[in-house]
C-alpha cells in the first residue's frame, strides 16, 4: 500500500471544506433572500456533500477536478426531477438559447423522453433527420454508438449538434420494425422556416406551421393576409410534426383564430398560482371553417393551438392522438454564463384539460402514412438510387408542382379537403358562449 502524499491529502482535505463552506454559506445565504425558500435544514445536507466531495476528492482512483465534480452533482439532482428539466453548461445554454432564433447545427430533430425512453418528438422539415426517413415515436437507442440508456436529454441534444459537414450515426427502434435501424447523419445548417402558406383548390388555404418561434406569429398573420385576399373561405392548419417552442409564439399565433378576450390556455405552478393568457389579437379570423392537422409528432405548442380551438369549437382536429407534452420549462441563468432548464409550471386548455402525457384526442381520427415495410425501413439513411420517373420529376417539376403533387397523396389533406367540402361536420360544432 502506497502511504506517500499526505501532506497533498490534508490540502485536498482543506481546499475541498473550503469550497463547500463557501457553498453551504451561499446556499444558506440564498434563504434570506425575497421569494426563495426560507428553510435551511434541506441545506444541512450540504455538509455530507462536502464530506463526500472531499473523500472523493482524496481517495479517488484518478485525479479530479473540483467543478466537474460539483457540475456532475448539478446534474444528478435536476435528473431526479422530470426529463425536461437539466443542467446546460454555458455552451448548451448559449445553444438553446440560439435555437428559439431559428438557425441552428445538427441534424433536425426534436427529442424527448417518452416512456423513459429518448424518443423523436418531430423531425424539423427538409434537414437532415427528415430527408432520412426519421419519424415521429421514433426510440433513439444509440448516439455514435453510446447507448442513450442513462443519457440527458440536454446531453443527446449536444451529442447530435455540431458544425456542418459532420458525421453522427444513431441507431433507432421503431415500433414494427423487427431490427435496430441504424441512421448515418450528415449534419448540416438548420434554418427553420416556420411558417408558409397557399391556395388549395375550391378556396380553401393551406398554413403549415413547422415550429413556434419570436417570429411565428408575425409571420403568420402576414400569410393569413395573403390567403384572405386570394379569396380563402376555408382553411387547414398543419400542425403535424410541430414540436412546439415559444410559448408566446403560441398563444400569439392562436389569437388569431378566437375572438379577443378569450382564454388561449393557462399555466399552473405548484403553488397553485394561475396565469392566463387571453386572446388579444387585432382581426382575428373568426368566421371560416377551420380543420387542424394534428399526429404524434404535435407537441407543446402545437398542442396549445390545437386544444384552444377545440375547445372553442372553431376547428375540427383532425389525424392521430398528440404527443402529450404539456410542461412548461424556464429557462434560468446562472452568474457563471450557465444555465437550467427547469420545468416551472404546467399547461391547461380554456376547458381545463391538462394534455400532459395524454396529448389532444382529434374529433376524427385518421390513420396517416403507415410505418415504413422493413425492407424500406433497412435503407432509412442510405441514398436511394432515382427512378427514371424521379429523375424526370427532379428535373421538369417546379417547387409548386412538386408540392402539389405530395399534398395530392397527403391522407390527411385529402381528409380535411373532403370535410371542408361537406360543411356538415361544423354543424356538429356548438362553440362556448
Amino acid at each position: 500500500m502506497n502511504t506517500q502524499g499526505t501532506s497533498a491529502h490534508r490540502g485536498r482535505w482543506m481546499s475541498v471544506s473550503i469550497v463547500g463552506a463557501l457553498l453551504i454559506g451561499i446556499l444558506v445565504g440564498r434563504t434570506l433572500l425575497p421569494g426563495v425558500l426560507q428553510a435551511t435544514e434541506p441545506y444541512e445536507k450540504l455538509k455530507t456533500f462536502s464530506e463526500v466531495l472531499a473523500i472523493v476528492e482524496r481517495d479517488y482512483v484518478e485525479e479530479t477536478k473540483s467543478v466537474d465534480l460539483i457540475h456532475g452533482a448539478i446534474r444528478g439532482m435536476l435528473a431526479t426531477l422530470d426529463p425536461h428539466s437539466g443542467y446546460m453548461p454555458s455552451d448548451i445554454y448559449k445553444e438553446a438559447q440560439v435555437e428559439t432564433k431559428g438557425k441552428f447545427g445538427g441534424v433536425g430533430i426534436q427529442i424527448g423522453i417518452r416512456d423513459k425512453k429518448l424518443t423523436v418528438v418531430a423531425p424539423i422539415e427538409d434537414t437532415p433527420a427528415d430527408r432520412a426517413g426519421i419519424q415521429a415515436l421514433d426510440h433513439i437507442s444509440k448516439v455514435d454508438g453510446e447507448t442513450t440508456k442513462d443519457m440527458t436529454l440536454l446531453d443527446a441534444v449536444h451529442r447530435m449538434r455540431g458544425p456542418q459537414g459532420t458525421k453522427v450515426t444513431l441507431t433507432v427502434i421503431r415500433e414494427g420494425v423487427d431490427e435496430e435501424i441504424v441512421v448515418n447523419l450528415i449534419r448540416d445548417e438548420i434554418t427553420i422556416q416556420s411558417v408558409r402558406g397557399r391556395m388549395l383548390d375550391d378556396d380553401i388555404g393551406y398554413l403549415r406551421i413547422t415550429q413556434f418561434q419570436e417570429q411565428t406569429a408575425n409571420d403568420q398573420k402576414k400569410v393569413l393576409s395573403e390567403l384572405k385576399e386570394k379569396g380563402m373561405k376555408s382553411l387547414i392548419i398543419d400542425l403535424r410534426n410541430n414540436p412546439g417552442g415559444l410559448l408566446s409564439a403560441a398563444v400569439g399565433a392562436t389569437e388569431q383564430f378566437i375572438p379577443p378576450g378569450k382564454l388561449v390556455v393557462s399555466i399552473k405552478n405548484r403553488q397553485g398560482k394561475r396565469d392566463e393568457y387571453h386572446a388579444n389579437a387585432g382581426d382575428p379570423l373568426t368566421n371560416i371553417p377551420i380543420i387542424v392537422l394534428v399526429n404524434a409528432g404535435s407537441a407543446s405548442g402545437s398542442e396549445i393551438l390545437a386544444g384552444a380551438l377545440q375547445d372553442w369549437g372553431r376547428a375540427v382536429i383532425v389525424g392521430t392522438q398528440t404527443f402529450g407534452k404539456g410542461s412548461v420549462q424556464t429557462m434560468l441563468p446562472l452568474s457563471d454564463g450557465s444555465g437550467l432548464r427547469l420545468t416551472t409550471a404546467k399547461y391547461f386548455t380554456p376547458d381545463d384539460r391538462s394534455i400532459h402525457g395524454t396529448g389532444i384526442t382529434p374529433n376524427i381520427k385518421v390513420e396517416g402514412v403507415p410505418v415504413l415495410p422493413h425492407p424500406e425501413a433497412e435503407n432509412v439513411g442510405k441514398p436511394k438510387a432515382p427512378s427514371i420517373t424521379e429523375e424526370k420529376a427532379d428535373v421538369d417539376e417546379t417547387s409548386e408542382e412538386k408540392e402539389q403533387r405530395l399534398i395530392d397523396k397527403d391522407v390527411y389533406i385529402q381528409k380535411a379537403i373532403e370535410l371542408l367540402k361537406t360543411w356538415d361536420v361544423f354543424r356538429a360544432i356548438t362553440p362556448h358562449t
